[in-house]
């Protein structure tokens, strides 16, 4: 006679949110005076070789391998991510290895890599002066422009993305914190049985923190600082249920100081 009991199993799925590396402004108070974009600030030749460890160091602490990676459109994002995944994906690099030019050889099915809108700096004059950001709120990103900065390979075309457009110019931040912790659940309830490596802004590592600790309070997410979060997934009938996003990022560990 046949069993009629239903097997159930449970396993993890870890979302890994990080913060961009060192942007141009933020050392070079002129750049902004002649940029085509000011409120698009690159990353320094330091931001990148930051950017290139911390994927590094990834492979190296984290119990677990990242199968998809979401970015902001802002172009410090996606030179973050592009550098970060080289570092996933590099079979073989330069012995004093720097950043994503000194990988020999890569293999780029062990990462997917897609543009998130949702994951976007608040639009809003606490994140972007007024006197820098685009007159009419339109940020113009050449999004076919900017996929092709990331590693041969390694781009998802077939993405579609949760927020198809770029939120609207002065949300408030109390809506761009929302945003933040909806797009963090969206993206992990959309690829439920993989491990996300999401790279935003510090206010969206904050929240990564403060949206699922509660009475959590965030004060610094330096460049690249990073915020270690896990549920427990159960599937049973065909149907996958998820559990609470743990932190499991502690204070001072990863670049981000907070306190409840």
């Amino acid at each position: 006679m046949a069993s009629t009991e239903t097997e159930t199993t449970t396993f993890y799925q870890n979302v890994v949110v990080m913060r961009h590396g060192d942007r141009k402004d933020n050392f070079d108070p002129t750049w902004i005076k002649t940029a085509e974009r000011p409120w698009d600030p690159p990353l320094v030749d330091n931001g990148m070789a930051r950017a290139f460890r911390t994927g590094r160091t990834f492979r190296t602490i984290l119990p677990f391998q990242i199968h998809r990676v979401f970015v902001s459109p802002f172009i410090r994002c996606v030179q973050t991510a592009s550098e970060v995944v080289a570092a996933l994906c590099a079979v073989d690099v330069e012995a004093n290895a720097k950043s994503s030019t000194d990988v020999i050889k890569f293999d780029p099915s062990k990462v997917k890599v897609s543009i998130e809108c949702g994951l976007c700096e608040m639009l809003n004059k606490e994140a972007i002066r007024v006197d820098v950001a685009p007159k009419d709120g339109n940020f113009g990103f050449d999004i076919p422009l900017l996929e092709n900065m990331f590693p041969i390979g390694t781009l998802d075309p077939s993405l579609e993305r949760v927020y198809g457009k770029m939120p609207q110019w002065e949300e408030t931040v109390d809506e761009s914190r929302s945003r933040y912790k909806q797009i963090i659940k969206a993206l992990a309830d959309k690829y439920p049985s993989e491990n996300l490596l999401l790279v935003t802004h510090g206010e969206g590592v904050g929240v990564s923190i403060s949206g699922f600790l509660e009475h959590t309070t965030v004060v610094e997410v330096e460049y690249c600082g990073y915020a270690e979060l896990k549920r427990i997934m159960t599937c049973k009938n065909g149907s996958t249920t998820a559990g609470n996003f743990l932190v499991l990022t502690k204070s001072g560990q990863s670049g981000i100081t907070y306190f409840d």
